[in-house]
């Protein structure tokens, strides 16, 4: 096959003219299958009413095997023709770096010269940034209300919607928030913006431009529409605006109703609460004191005794059971890998207590050997994403039994229930899995607590003792200051690394706690009734 190459050219629509590359490669059936693609999909999503009159835009990477991802050429749709009317021929063939390939001929009156689409740089950044396999750029009427609801939000934010799980790497209990950035004149425009965006949100798959559309790229172009994905994010926010007419708040785990206050209507967000909870400004608004508070559970929200004494020996002693009764699953097969690269890396590290796991093994055989590195990892309390992803689904097992129930102080679900009912979002930051902590608040003598949780932060945002992990949870959280976060633990060092990225910090004095170091400097508590 014909290599692609393409010589820099002057711009024009933002992108440069023709320039060099196999005709035969832009007659193959790759190329003319991408555009019938972009076609048939124009027509989908003008029903959907995502591409209106002759706005948005779709761009398709060329998938080809024998050629770099990064050089692979992108079929564009063009710009001021009606998406609903688009034929195959229609489309804009560009090189990886923005190059015009090919170009539609001129139609007969009254159609317009063709034009490539104003979007294609902004299209670019997602391309080159998140090494995208397909952009969509709806105009859909849902992404541009929903950004009109708080004219001065640079993000929306929703929770506990099942559609959640729609966006690549969300579940059901966790904060969506999609960056809004400002809307300009001209499309092209958008890309410095747009590139900020993506840059301070690194988790995110689309960025919502203020009283236009959204922008949404995945790794396929199925991912874009249906995994990354375009419809999830216009229900989610179709759902948003329905819950805002209906008075509730989608932005809250309960979604329950948007706080009246003296005849005054106002979301979380605008009210205003002051640090001496209860006064009120001049305009009759709440004053907030902070926006979020980050928890943790050992020692904060839970005694150290139920982890110890409870959790730790009821997965070292079901790790044999829960594997024989499971061994066969893809979700059990995932652990087992997970530890079998934990413990070839303990292994050639020297660290006491880990035994080679035979890759090809009996069955009965590879059993023991993870249960006696399993057994040494609690012991010496590790805290790897290996033994707490295995732990987790350990307990997930116990829980549903009814043989284990979550424990946290007589404190903490009332505060838990007074903070959601003042605004403030409050996540669990722990060295537990997400799923261990989401079982731990799900299931304790209070009931289901995670009504009043807006997420879940684990080992795979850093260990707890380093500064960048807090830094990660600021830029996930994305609050304005660091400062806005009030993180409560008990470790010294946890509250250490969480000041020095910014956070307010309280220490948790609970019994059976460690000791702190002298004139360690920070605010304690005995009871969340003090916050």
């Amino acid at each position: 096959m014909a290599a692609v190459s393409a010589a820099p050219l002057a711009a024009v629509n933002g992108a440069a003219k023709m320039a060099s590359v196999s005709p035969a490669y832009l007659e193959s059936s790759r190329v003319k299958e991408t555009k019938a693609l972009i076609s048939e999909l124009c027509r989908q999503f003008y029903h959907l009413g995502w591409v209106s009159g002759t706005g948005g835009s779709i761009a398709v990477r060329v998938h080809d095997d024998s050629i770099p991802r990064q050089q692979q050429l992108i079929v564009m749709s063009p710009s001021g023709l009606q998406k609903e009317r688009m034929e195959d021929d229609d489309m804009y063939v560009l090189s990886s770096s923005g190059s015009v390939l090919s170009e539609p001929l001129t139609k007969p009156w009254p159609y317009k010269p063709p034009k490539c689409s104003d979007s294609s740089p902004v299209f670019l950044k997602a391309y080159q940034m998140r090494n995208a396999g397909a952009v969509i750029h709806s105009h859909g009427m849902e992404s541009c209300l929903v950004t009109m609801i708080n004219p001065l939000s640079k993000e929306f934010r929703i929770t506990h919607m099942e559609m959640i799980k729609g966006i690549q790497g969300h579940g059901y209990y966790d904060e969506l928030v999609v960056p809004i950035i400002e809307n300009t004149a001209h499309e092209r425009e958008l890309t410095d913006s747009l590139a900020e965006a993506i840059k301070a949100y690194p988790k995110t798959t689309a960025v919502l431009v203020r009283n236009h559309g959204i922008y949404v790229w995945g790794d396929s172009w199925i991912s874009a529409k249906t995994q990354a994905s375009a419809e999830s994010y216009h229900y989610l926010f179709d759902a948003a605006i329905k819950l805002h007419q209906l008075g509730m708040d989608w932005s809250t785990p309960s979604h329950g109703p948007i706080h009246h206050l003296n005849g005054v209507v106002g979301t979380h967000r605008s009210a205003k609460i002051s640090a001496k909870a209860g006064t009120l400004s001049s305009n009759k608004e709440i004053e907030p004191s902070r926006r979020c508070i980050v928890l943790d559970i050992e020692g904060t929200t839970t005694p150290i005794s139920f982890v110890t004494d409870v959790l730790f020996p009821y997965a070292r002693d079901n790790v044999g059971r829960h594997l024989e009764l499971t061994f066969d699953t893809a979700e059990t097969q995932d652990d087992i890998k997970l530890l079998q690269a934990q413990v070839q890396e303990d292994l050639e590290n020297g660290v006491l207590g880990a035994i080679p796991i035979p890759s090809d093994g009996e069955k009965e055989d590879v059993i023991g050997a993870l249960v006696a590195n399993v057994d040494a990892m609690i012991k010496a309390d590790r805290k790897i994403t290996s033994l707490k992803q295995l732990q987790g689904h350990i307990w997930r097992t116990g829980f549903q039994n009814k043989e284990i129930e979550g424990i946290v102080f007589d404190d903490v679900p009332e505060a838990l229930e007074k903070w959601h009912s003042l605004g403030i979002k409050v996540y669990i930051y722990s060295s537990g899995s997400r799923l261990a902590q989401r079982l731990l608040f799900g299931n304790t003598a209070y009931g289901d607590l995670r009504k009043y949780l807006s997420g879940f932060f684990d080992t795979a945002v850093g260990n707890k003792k380093e500064t960048k992990s807090y830094i990660e949870i600021t830029q996930s959280l994305g609050v304005d200051n660091p400062s806005d976060i009030l993180f409560v633990t008990d470790v010294y060092q946890e509250a250490t690394a969480a000041k020095a990225a910014g956070l307010e910090v309280i220490i948790s004095i609970r019994p059976g706690n460690g000791p702190l170091p002298d004139n360690h400097g920070f605010k304690t508590i005995q009871s969340f009734s003090e916050i």
